[in-house]
């Protein structure tokens, strides 16, 4: 079996012999999980967009939203803020008072007429 190799031709214009599985090689920077967990988290918690955080860690931009779907996740919905969640509260305790009301009264109702047939 022969391997295949093709000429590269290098900055200093002398070309050179590389085989296939050289050139298959990666040339660029490997990044471990918790660097790519923590990139992800730059735009899915920290708001940044993705060519902004790609451009300040020095990756492309692509990579860095393959990252994010990989392992970041994207909120939904925006947090529900403490004014929203003081207010749902209210609008709870009010529908609860009411619904105890109207038990009563049915309550009342139901002794009423049972009290009333032969």
């Amino acid at each position: 079996m022969s391997k295949e190799r093709s000429r590269i031709v290098g900055s200093d214009g002398v070309g050179e012999a590389v085989s296939k599985e050289e050139k298959k090689k990666h040339n660029g920077k490997r990044h471990d999980k918790q660097f790519k967990a923590a990139a992800a988290k730059l735009v899915t918690e920290q708001g940044y967009t993705p060519k902004q955080a790609a451009a300040s860690l020095g990756v492309p931009v692509n990579t860095l939203q393959y990252w994010v779907k990989v392992y970041g996740r994207r909120p939904q919905r925006e947090a529900e803020t403490l004014e929203t969640l003081r207010l749902r509260n209210r609008e709870l305790e009010a529908e609860n008072q009411r619904l105890k009301l109207e038990r009563e009264i049915l309550k009342k109702a139901t002794a009423f007429f049972a009290s009333q047939q032969p």
